[in-house]
């Protein structure tokens, strides 16, 4: 069980790292400045993908990703026990998918084994989603959950995805 907590903390910080190395920095120009808004990350399954135009449309189906007191409280409640493997627990609330663009320069990473992420492109990502391997990566798991991070400008397209592992 140790070893599945390391790798989990391993996932997760590569994970934090990929996404903050996408973010552009938004550091305020003086400490007078007001704070900005968080950035849209979620949460959740890619149920489909499709190209449009220049870009890719995904149908998400989004989730909680729990950890520490939340993950044991709402494994509680669903289940009567507190006992949270891994120390993270995932609801899912409903099955409501939402629409996102994705661009087509998308930073996007993929888990090919448990602790590897692996860049890869868009439109590789959209042959995956549809059940193809053009590059025949081992060890992914397509159908564990991904964050996207939705960028500020309209339509708000994805502009990173990264897959989370989840044992």
């Amino acid at each position: 069980m140790k070893s599945s907590l390391v790798i989990l903390a391993l996932a997760a910080v590569v994970g934090a790292a990929f996404l903050a190395a996408s973010r552009p920095s938004t550091a305020p120009a003086s400490s007078a400045a007001a704070p900005t808004r968080p950035p849209n990350v979620f949460f959740g399954h890619i149920k489909s993908m499709r190209p449009v135009g220049s870009r890719f449309e995904i149908r998400f189906d989004p989730a909680w990703f729990l950890t520490g007191h939340a993950a044991e409280q709402a494994a509680f409640e669903d289940t009567g026990s507190r006992d949270v493997p891994n120390d993270s627990y995932v609801v899912e609330e409903g099955h409501r998918l939402l629409s996102f663009f994705v661009l087509a320069n998308a930073r996007v990473a993929v888990l090919t084994g448990v602790t590897r992420p692996t860049r890869i492109s868009s439109a590789e990502l959209n042959q995956l989603v549809n059940g193809k391997n053009p590059h025949h990566r081992r060890g992914l798991q397509p159908a564990d959950g991904y964050w996207l991070r939705i960028g500020d400008k309209y339509p708000n397209p994805a502009v990173t995805i990264y897959q989370q592992y989840h044992p």
